[in-house]
């Protein structure tokens, strides 16, 4: 199990790197976006995601 969990966030590392790697431009631009929402707006957003990411980790397994 401890094995999934950090290749896991091996995979998280990669995609963040390579998001920053092929655009970073365009990440700084989403960055100052984000910064100008409101803290529940971004907390929604993050529960969605993980709302997403859970139903399809499940899905996967």
């Amino acid at each position: 199990m401890p094995r999934d969990f950090y290749a896991a966030l091996c995979l998280v590392l990669v995609i963040e790197g390579l998001v920053l790697f092929a655009a970073p431009q365009a990440w700084q631009a989403m960055m100052r976006e984000a910064a100008r929402l409101h803290p529940r707006t971004l907390r929604v957003f993050g529960a969605i995601a993980i709302g997403i990411g859970l139903i399809t980790l499940r899905l996967v397994h």
